[in-house]
């Protein structure tokens, strides 16, 4: 972030608002204690090849899709449908036939939802909001969630939705911003709504905030400091359910059922960009986040975490590197500079391989193989080894920046550029 009388201006409005780059099963024993941590399973109903939240249906960017297409004729896979969103990095969810994202226009924000099959618009909401163009294009950043027969979203501004996920219809909505007099950060509110039971989790305040999903009540709230980017992740822990999220300032494990924190790491990021989601293996708990500041490996326990290696192999600034076998594959370094696709071991940090040029796009692993949209719209499908990276399929589906990881779902890859121009590819098996 170079230009800070433009930073300023941006603030100067957020302010008058009233105010993202976007964002377990472990054990520990002791002699004396055991504590055992678990990710929560999705409380939706899913078909095998459904994609109904951020980083998919366990939450990790991996896909349990099996026979997709990886062999395509020179022009690229078949192009199902396309459509135009609006500005914006918002993801697709996906649940049957409804395909769900978010875009900016007009001065206004869209939750649309897409029939998967053709891309005919089954419906649409807008509402008054800024752009937010704060060193970027601005528009929408978060990503909506589909459970059960609702769809949820959360603005930048604070304006939640509850809809009606068959007709659109508003179930309920409200700003928390204004009802929990919790502070925009600077990128505004951002990660994806997380339904757990009867509430509905949000990366909003210093340590989240809890709503009845029902009705949008609120259950609990934190603190008005800066929230971080990240989306919230649920996990078990002992005989509690707690979320790990991002604060302006650290990483932290909140107790959902009274939104108390059960523990905290420090992790300060240049202006606060705690974006990236955590990725849990086992015991261990693997942070990271851009600007320089690195990464860093946690043994998880009944207190604090333990660091158990740190360094600057890999620095993601935005969408969360994917852990699978072994391994991390992501992206290392900023929008600012040439970001590299990498591949580091979780256990050391240890580079395992670079491929230099691949800008700040995102990525998912499916059936063994890493699905990549690079940062100026190139797919590429390469196998998920730690041992090089070579692709086995490739095709400029996008132009312009884009910066939204690809999303697998029921056999088509859906994938976005920031101006909002959406292209849905059919790589089902014949």
């Amino acid at each position: 972030m170079k230009n800070m009388q433009a930073s300023n201006r941006w603030l100067a409005r957020a302010k008058s608002r009233g105010g993202s780059t976007y964002l377990m099963m472990t054990r520990w024993s002791s002699a004396s204690a055991v504590i055992v941590w678990v990710v929560c399973a999705s409380v939706v109903p899913l078909s095998a090849g459904d994609w109904p939240q951020w980083r998919g249906p366990d939450r990790n960017g991996v896909s349990k899709e099996t026979g997709w297409l990886t062999q395509w004729p020179s022009e690229g896979p078949k192009v199902a449908w396309k459509a135009k969103v609006g500005l914006g990095m918002s993801s697709f969810v996906v649940a049957g036939r409804s395909a769900v994202t978010m875009g900016h226009a007009d001065e206004r924000d869209t939750v649309f939802c897409f029939d998967a099959d053709t891309g005919q618009e089954i419906w649409k909401h807008s509402y008054p909001a800024e752009l937010g163009d704060n060193f970027f294009e601005g528009g929408t950043t978060g990503t909506p969630t589909i459970a059960d027969d609702r769809v949820y979203s959360l603005s930048r501004w604070g304006d939640v939705f509850c809809f009606d996920a068959a007709t659109g219809k508003v179930v309920w909505s409200k700003n928390v911003k204004t009802d929990s007099g919790a502070r925009v950060p600077d990128w505004g509110f951002t990660g994806a709504p997380l339904v757990h039971g009867d509430r509905l989790i949000l990366n909003v305040g210093e340590a989240g905030l809890a709503l009845d999903r029902q009705t949008g009540a609120i259950v609990w709230k934190s603190g008005a400091k800066n929230a971080g980017y990240s989306t919230p992740l649920p996990l078990k822990h002992g005989a509690e359910t707690v979320a790990l999220l991002s604060s302006g300032q650290s990483y932290l494990a909140v107790n959902l059922r009274d939104g108390q924190p059960i523990w905290n790491v420090k992790w300060m990021t240049q202006y606060g960009v705690n974006a990236a989601d955590p990725i849990i293996d086992g015991d261990r708990m693997f942070l990271s986040t851009g600007y320089g500041k690195g990464a860093a490996l946690f043994r998880l326990g009944s207190g604090e975490p333990e660091q158990l290696w740190k360094g600057k192999t890999l620095r993601t600034q935005m969408n969360a590197a994917v852990f699978y076998k072994g391994y991390l594959y992501g992206v290392d370094g900023d929008t600012t500079e040439k970001a590299s696709l990498k591949c580091i071991e979780f256990a050391t940090g240890a580079e395992k391989w670079s491929q230099p040029g691949f800008g700040s796009g995102g990525l998912i692993v499916a059936d063994g193989k890493l699905i990549a949209l690079n940062g100026t719209g190139e797919l590429l499908v390469a196998p998920a080894t730690p041992e090089k990276f070579e692709s086995i399929a490739r095709a400029q589906v996008l132009g312009g920046k884009t910066w939204t990881a690809p999303v697998l779902a029921n056999g088509r890859i859906y994938c976005r550029n920031t101006m909002g121009f959406v292209v849905c590819l059919d790589v089902r098996a014949p």
